[in-house]
């Protein structure tokens, strides 16, 4: 478990310096022996985030999803915003074992950013108990130059709306999730990772 601390994170506004906005990351005792061999396919719900703004949920579930398929060796097979008091055993549908649960703590633009806070769970789904949390947050710019073809990208799918939001949106879910334990891939998962072609 890694627990990354930026002294300059409280107070400093569109910081790009701090190597992380990670406040706490758990992982289960257990995980090794259990979740890293049986929990691999997941479904990612973002919930609304504070200010009730439905570009939020919907940015963050689909960068998540790439996130973890990309970068993680998990399978995110599909990706959604909950509205309402969520219960992530609700997810859990044929096909799915484990359930990305995204909580907005946070969502407020500022003057060229904006400040964005989450609390993130992976819960499996034969029992509901988490298997890892992190919680992090904090202010970025919205225009970075090397964010720029991600930015066109999802204003392309998801309307302008969401351009604002995008940089510090990818810089907080990609602190998150990098502290995302890896589970272990068979030959047939790696197959199935690929197919999905993200």
């Amino acid at each position: 478990m890694r627990h990354v601390l930026c002294a300059s994170l409280a107070v400093t506004f569109l910081a790009t310096g701090c190597g992380s906005a990670v406040k706490m990351s758990r992982v289960r005792d257990d995980y090794a022996a259990v979740d890293q061999q049986q929990t691999k396919r997941l479904v990612v719900v973002t919930s609304p985030s504070p200010n009730r703004d439905p570009v939020i949920g919907e940015l963050w579930a689909v960068i998540a999803r790439r996130y973890v398929n990309q970068n993680r060796d998990f399978i995110a097979k599909e990706s959604r915003v909950e509205e309402g008091r969520f219960e992530p055993r609700s997810a859990c549908t044929e096909g799915i074992e484990g359930v990305l649960h995204l909580e907005p703590r946070a969502a407020t633009l500022r003057e060229k950013g904006a400040e964005v806070g989450v609390f993130a769970q992976l819960v499996r789904c034969p029992d509901g108990e988490e298997i890892w949390a992190a919680e992090s947050g904090g202010s970025w710019g919205s225009d970075n130059d090397l964010f720029a073809s991600q930015r066109e990208q999802y204003v392309s799918e998801l309307g302008e709306a969401v351009g604002p939001w995008v940089v510090p949106s990818f810089q907080l879910l990609k602190a998150t999730l990098e502290t995302l334990p890896n589970p272990v891939l068979d030959d047939e998962d790696v197959i199935e990772k690929i197919e999905l072609g993200e």
